[in-house]
């Protein structure tokens, strides 16, 4: 099976056009559609259907895209490794806040208990992290979801608070019911996570919806709107380690939400340790000794 091909053809589903993707790859339209030919004639399907209105997928196609994502990052990691060498290096992902506020603290206290090992973390989404670890493209990963996969090993590290985040002319006090909230613009991230998740569900429990609440905007990134939380142009509900310091530094305020938890889990996640290298044991023994002081 031949990786550009496959690139090419993920082009194609996402264009939904043979033409452009021949002019945005350089390549001719009859070079690429051979491509695309020699790709279905190795796995033996057709994968898209020409019409008027462009390319469409066949069910044969829409299969061998789920796994084209994962399948051309394997391989990229593959080439990289390559590069490398011999080079020890434990690579960790970590979902965005997790990433961000908690584990570079930990990982340098990780570091001088074993001076020898190195660490290189990376960002990315909880299904993505659980992929990468079953295909040995990292070797762990931190998530707020336990793992689907039976092949995966997760332990909880860390119980993490979500607090309602405002500028200091929103005077809300300490502790406030979730009701309450709907009556003031939120700042929300622009994907799906595990705080979005909880707070559905307790407005749900409480016959409400979350198209009820004021959507001042939507960001990519929790620093974003922290931004726009500290111009006042609404409110967040944020994990507490993500805010502290501005909170001691009296840039924001935070409350708690007192009819419901919104509070989360943190897991490590792993493979069987029978699957696992030495250094790899270690380094998830070691993160266990910490106990839940691992952020910054």
């Amino acid at each position: 099976m031949n990786i550009e091909a496959m690139e090419y053809f993920q082009k194609i589903a996402e264009l939904k056009s043979i033409s452009k993707v021949a002019d945005i790859s350089h390549i001719s339209q009859p070079a690429l559609s051979q491509q695309i030919q020699k790709l279905e004639e190795s796995l033996g399907q057709r994968l898209l259907i020409r019409s008027n209105r462009g390319v469409e997928l066949t069910s044969a196609g829409e299969i061998v895209l789920k796994y084209t994502e994962n399948i051309i990052r394997t391989y990229n990691e593959l080439l990289k490794g390559l590069e490398e060498g011999e080079k020890s290096e434990l690579k960790i992902e970590a979902e965005s806040t997790l990433y961000n506020y908690c584990l570079p603290c930990a990982l340098i206290r990780m570091r001088e208990m074993f001076p020898t090992h190195n660490y290189h973390l990376i960002s990315k989404s909880s299904d993505q992290i659980e992929e990468d670890i079953l295909n040995d493209i990292c070797e762990v990963g931190f998530t707020t979801n336990i793992p689907r996969e039976e092949a995966l090993v997760s332990h909880n590290v860390l119980k993490e608070k979500v607090v309602l985040v405002s500028a200091k002319e929103y005077n809300f006090p300490e502790k406030i019911v979730l009701k309450e909230v709907l009556k003031h613009p939120l700042i929300i991230l622009n994907k799906r996570c595990i705080i979005i998740e909880n707070l559905e569900s307790a407005l749900n429990e409480q016959g409400y919806s979350i198209n009820e609440l004021e959507i001042a905007s939507k960001l990519d990134t929790t620093e974003a709107i922290k931004t726009l939380v500290k111009k006042g142009y609404g409110a967040a509900f944020l994990p507490y380690h993500a805010i502290k310091e501005d909170s001691f530094e009296g840039k924001l305020n935070f409350s708690r939400i007192e009819d419901y938890n919104l509070d989360y889990n943190v897991y490590m996640v792993y493979k069987t340790p029978d699957l696992l290298s030495s250094e790899i044991r270690e380094f998830i023994k070691g993160f266990k000794s910490l106990g839940t002081n691992i952020c910054c």
